[in-house]
């Protein structure tokens, strides 16, 4: 599978998961120079998974929080902990 965003191949892996309506990728499959952390709201500071948005950026585009990871999972989510899973305007296919 493949995360596509404007053109650019950003993840890409023969192992991603399913949880939850959500394709995850591991970490070590994603272009992580493409991610910037996005600063935590009030409601991410509450997410009991310990969830991190991340802005998917290049040198002259930026998609805000079109990105995230759990980085304290709790049960039902620990499979995909620390993985990437994308939205907005990134595709999976």
């Amino acid at each position: 599978m493949k995360a596509i965003w404007r053109g650019r191949v950003i993840a890409e892996s023969g192992r991603t998961r399913e949880a939850h309506g959500y394709r995850y990728f591991p970490r070590d499959t994603v272009r992580m120079d493409l991610l910037r952390k996005a600063r935590k709201t009030k409601s991410d500071l509450a997410c009991p998974h310990g969830v991190q948005f991340y802005d998917v950026a290049g040198k002259t585009a930026r998609s805000k929080r079109a990105a995230w990871s759990y980085e304290a999972p709790r049960a039902g989510m620990k499979r995909v902990d620390r993985w990437i899973s994308f939205w907005d305007d990134v595709r999976i296919r």
